[in-house]
């Protein structure tokens, strides 16, 4: 019983820590490098027909070159609402359109703006830290609930916080490891 009891707090931290880790490679996936990347606006909601539409259901995004995205709809009357939308987003593009696809050039980042990015990435990794750490955090304290409850004992409480803070500490070195990547991805010209 207590060895189930330890597996499943186990099992939990992992999964929470490893949420965490997902969440911040979804999130360093929309930040912007210079290059060119659809996932850049694949989160935008266009106004399409009165319902706020993501971008993916209306049009297929691509990057023909590095500092290119186009965007072409299934509907060619929704390309000037795409367009609104991009600008309307505020992050920094500015879209121009033909009649049937939407040319989205990526502007050259200035080294002031990539060391805001850097900034904002820090920022970004140390919000996902604290999640990887909030589940270390549960983890113990279940632990300690079981520890209390006399279903494991002291030394195994012990062994399973020692085992909990290793896994810890391997997942704060794998968001760090992401950030690296990403921050000379951003610092690089």
């Amino acid at each position: 019983m207590a060895e189930e009891d330890l597996e499943l707090v186990d099992a939990e931290a992992r999964e929470g820590m490893q949420k965490s880790l997902d969440g911040l490679h979804h999130e360093l996936s929309k930040v912007r490098t210079g290059r060119a990347n659809p996932i850049l606006l694949e989160g935008l909601q266009v106004e399409y027909y009165g319902a706020s539409t993501p971008i993916k259901q209306l049009a297929t995004i691509s990057a023909p070159e590095p500092r290119l995205l186009t965007i072409q709809p299934f509907d060619t009357t929704a390309i000037n609402e795409i367009e609104r939308s991009i600008l309307k987003a505020d992050i920094g593009l500015t879209p121009s359109n033909d009649g049937k696809i939407v040319r989205v050039p990526i502007p050259e980042l200035t080294e002031e703006r990539r060391k805001d990015m850097v900034k904002q990435l820090k920022k970004i990794g140390e919000e996902h830290k604290v999640g990887v750490r909030s589940a270390r955090r549960d983890a113990i304290a279940m632990l300690k609930d079981l520890q209390k409850d006399k279903t494991i004992s002291e030394d195994d409480a012990k062994k399973a916080q020692k085992k909990t803070q290793a896994m810890t500490d391997e997942f704060v070195a794998e968001i760090d490891k992401a950030m690296e990547i990403k921050e000379e991805e951003i610092l690089q010209i």
